[in-house]
């Protein structure tokens, strides 16, 4: 039986997937693509059993996955694709009604966190599903991610931009991690060697990507309308890795984002052991 590997539909998973699909590993899968919303309620339903998924999942689905070591989406600063976009300096926005992108969940929440918590604003904020022409009118202020973000801050739509990556940063001097990749536990049983030659060779893709930028910016989609050079800057600006700093970040996320009601309390990390004779 194939695993079911949910595809983010998004730049800042290109690289990997590009390198893991060069070098697919002899193990039955599956992708399905979707934007980080989707997929979530995919793996959450079992549709998908394996997934980068937004690092809320895990506090909301206590208890349902694992987390694949050595492998996230995470900013240390600058992420370039998770933006607020505003028609005001960020320090009059305080009581504003902000825009929300309806294709993340754990970037709206970073933003609530931010502006409550560094900054002491009270907002309100309004999910958004119109096209970002339409939104740029209705609102002070936007939150966008992924491709659309990154198209959006090409333009002159907005005069002020902010990085929640390098907001985030700027207060913690921590990692953001964006995305972990689960597993689902009641995948694992009966399919644990299957599931760590995939982890192995999403490992070994990720280090092919990070060796690789230039040859991947060269053939993918993304630089007809980024631009090479603009796109490896990118990529280099992602931290793919799960180090134990990264883990300090998101668990701080974590309990800052309780404090405010915003999640509930997070479980202790639980980490994808890999197969082991049985």
């Amino acid at each position: 039986m194939p695993v079911n590997i949910g595809r983010i539909s998004f730049a800042n998973c290109t690289p990997i997937f590009t390198a893991f699909e060069e070098a697919p590993p002899r193990v039955a899968y599956h992708l399905v693509p979707g934007v980080p919303s989707a997929l979530n309620r995919m793996l959450a339903t079992g549709v998908i059993e394996l997934c980068p998924s937004s690092s809320v999942e895990y506090v909301r689905e206590a208890g349902r996955y694992s987390i694949l070591p050595g492998l996230s989406i995470s900013a240390i600063g600058p992420v370039r694709s998770v933006l607020l976009f505003s028609t005001l300096p960020l320090e009059e926005l305080n009581g504003a009604t902000i825009g929300l992108t309806g294709e993340s969940d754990t970037s709206v929440i970073l933003l609530k966190l931010l502006l409550s918590r560094c900054y002491g604003f009270t907002n309100r904020y309004e999910r958004s599903f119109a096209p970002v022409a339409e939104a740029i009118h209705r609102y002070p202020a936007l939150l966008l991610i992924g491709d659309t973000a990154m198209k959006t801050a090409q333009s002159d739509a907005f005069p002020h931009i902010y990085d929640l990556g390098e907001l985030w940063h700027r207060f913690t001097g921590l990692p953001f991690v964006f995305a972990f990749w689960f597993v689902r536990r009641d995948a694992v049983q009966g399919r644990r060697e299957q599931i760590t030659l995939l982890h192995q060779a999403l490992l070994r893709a990720k280090e092919r990507a990070y060796e690789t930028y230039g040859v991947i910016a060269r053939s993918c989609p993304e630089s007809r309308w980024y631009g090479e050079e603009r796109l490896m800057e990118y990529w280099n600006s992602i931290s793919y890795d799960l180090t134990p700093l990264h883990c300090q970040g998101a668990e701080l996320f974590f309990r800052l984002a309780a404090e405010l009601g915003l999640l509930p309390a997070a479980p202790p990390l639980d980490f994808f052991s890999g197969y082991r004779e049985e």
